[in-house]
């Protein structure tokens, strides 16, 4: 499934998740890949492998997030189109909804 993301100046950005591997309550794995509205790969985009991890703290849960990339090209053109940015934006949305 194709998901759409707006960005602040009002453009929109689809990608698609694919699971590669669950492991309830304490990891999963993923590729994302930028796509098209039909979830087509659009190639002019590097692929991400994610790899996200859970864990039991005192006081709450620590996520560790690990995201690696096919070359070093592919990391920074996805750090050129702000991903580094948009991450942040979207932990600080996660913070300010916990805090309600």
């Amino acid at each position: 499934m194709a998901l759409c993301y707006g960005g602040p100046d009002g453009t929109e950005t689809w990608c698609r998740v694919d699971y590669k591997k669950i492991d309830v309550n304490k990891t999963f794995s993923s590729e994302d890949a930028f796509c098209d509205e039909a979830g087509n790969d659009n190639s002019d985009f590097p692929l991400m492998q994610w790899k996200n991890e859970f864990s039991k703290t005192a006081t709450g849960t620590k996520v560790k997030v690990e995201i690696t990339f096919g070359s070093e090209e592919d990391l920074n053109k996805i750090l050129e189109m702000g991903f580094e940015e948009g991450f942040k934006s979207a932990f600080d949305n996660l913070d300010e909804l916990f805090a309600k």
